[in-house]
């Protein structure tokens, strides 16, 4: 019996309290799942499996899932088509050569994936990091090709532990505080998930010129290891080798219950105002991962429903409290993500970083001399540097900072009704929701509904 490093308890208090990712090593030794290469799984899954498909290309704009194109295939498939070198190619990916595509199964739930193979479940086994009972069921399985790729983004309700089983993947990742660095989008949509607008491995910094001060942390996670991603950090994933396997649980941890009001609340705004018919409402603005579009009265009831448990939470914890009053003053402390309270020893938790548990630490952005491009703006290559010095970072004006939630939006164009050829803005539906449903609007705005509801129940 292989002895893990840490125990069940141990690892789930590093998760509770971990604030920056880090990799777990030697905790999946024992996991059967090891064994699940791309090879052993066209075995086990022969039913098609949908592929995102996207071309091998280094533009300037992310590649969000709605301009991808979707083929059915199975995992035999999918590996023939990866060994062929031919420009002759048949069956499902003919139309797209493996040297100028990739592909990736993406988000696929396991619980469906091998339904009628639930023995498999326990192949992944996340109890060890002190979640009993949760396995393969509670985790997705992602196969793809080198330069395989998620855009930038944030999950908004939880963390992410990642166990990568073939291949190596890397992950560029941002501490939640570079949010206003990273130009967050709710277009495409997608309730769990907030999208950059940066190409984070080729930025546009003309447009975005913020997101020089944006700090990253990188880090290409080996097989066998375990990535630990915490709650509202933005990360970019590319797929490093030919052929890559991982899986992923998503654990939920609702730290703050106004975030679900958030939440319900930018659903309501974005379903609303893309239902209304408009010449710029033809794009695809929906993700495919999501299964379609609320009525307004639906997202109303969500958005009442999360008020509602936000207030009876909250009413939770005044009654707690009050319990306490005749306490001693030390007993009256913080409380973790579960509602306990902190005891004085999980306050000075010290996570204990050494040979199997190892931080991602900021990557190196060494200065230098050469002009504003940013051709020579690449974080996967550590022998190119950043083009602006942090004394030039500092000096960015406030307006470029404004123009964060909706940059784009500013296209000159000709005014209804001059025949001068004067310049004037066109807002789309699209730059009003940049607008709308930019993080700090979404936070204002939930203050002033918890306000309001906590004034007409006092």
């Amino acid at each position: 019996m292989t002895s893990n490093p840490f125990t069940p308890e141990e690892a789930r208090r590093i998760v509770q309290f971990m604030q920056k990712p880090a990799v777990f090593l030697n905790m999946t030794t024992d996991w059967p799942s090891l064994h699940w290469t791309v090879e052993h799984l066209s075995t086990c899954l022969t039913e098609r499996l949908r592929f995102r498909i996207g071309k091998r290309t280094e533009d300037m704009a992310p590649l969000f899932e709605t301009e991808c194109s979707y083929i059915e295939a199975t995992i035999k498939e999918f590996l023939s088509w990866t060994a062929n070198e031919d420009e002759s190619l048949v069956g499902p990916f003919s139309d797209y050569h493996c040297k100028e595509f990739w592909a990736y199964a993406d988000y696929k739930y396991i619980a469906q994936l091998f339904e009628d193979k639930p023995a498999m479940f326990q192949d992944v086994m996340w109890s060890d990091f002190g979640f009993p009972g949760r396995d393969g069921r509670d985790s997705t399985l992602w196969i793809g090709t080198q330069g395989a790729n998620t855009p930038c983004h944030l999950d908004s309700y939880g963390c992410n532990l990642v166990f990568q089983i073939q291949g190596r993947k890397r992950w560029h990742l941002f501490p939640p505080d570079d949010a206003h660095c990273l130009y967050p989008t709710r277009i495409p949509y997608e309730e769990s998930s907030v999208f950059s607008q940066v190409s984070v491995l080729h930025p546009d910094l003309k447009k975005f010129p913020a997101f020089r001060r944006a700090r990253i942390h990188t880090v290409t996670l080996q097989p066998g290891q375990v990535l630990f991603v915490p709650r509202h950090w933005w990360h970019y994933v590319e797929s490093v080798d030919p052929v890559t396997v991982s899986v992923n649980s998503w654990i939920e941890i609702d730290m703050d219950d106004e975030a679900r009001v958030g939440e319900a609340l930018t659903k309501t705004i974005v379903c609303a105002l893309k239902s209304i018919p408009s010449l710029d409402n033809n794009d695809h603005w929906l993700n495919p991962t999501e299964d379609g579009v609320s009525s307004h009265d639906e997202n109303m009831q969500y958005l009442n429903l999360a008020v509602k448990a936000c207030m009876d939470k909250s009413k939770d914890d005044t009654d707690s409290m009050a319990s306490l009053v005749d306490r001693p003053r030390a007993e009256v402390g913080k409380r973790d993500f579960s509602g306990l309270l902190k005891t004085p020893s999980s306050l000075s938790f010290v996570v204990p970083f050494g040979p199997h548990l190892i931080p991602v630490n900021l990557a190196h952005k060494p200065k230098c001399t050469c002009p504003k491009d940013t051709s020579c703006y690449r974080y996967n290559d550590p022998s190119l540097c950043q083009s602006t010095s942090q004394d030039e970072d500092e000096s960015t004006s406030d307006n470029e900072l404004l123009q964060r939630s909706g940059e784009h939006a500013h296209q000159e164009v000709e005014s209804p009704g001059t025949s001068g050829g004067g310049a004037g803005l066109h807002i789309s539906t699209n730059d009003m929701l940049q607008f709308l449903v930019h993080p700090d609007v979404i936070t204002l705005v939930t203050k002033l509904i918890m306000c309001r509801q906590r004034e007409r129940h006092s």
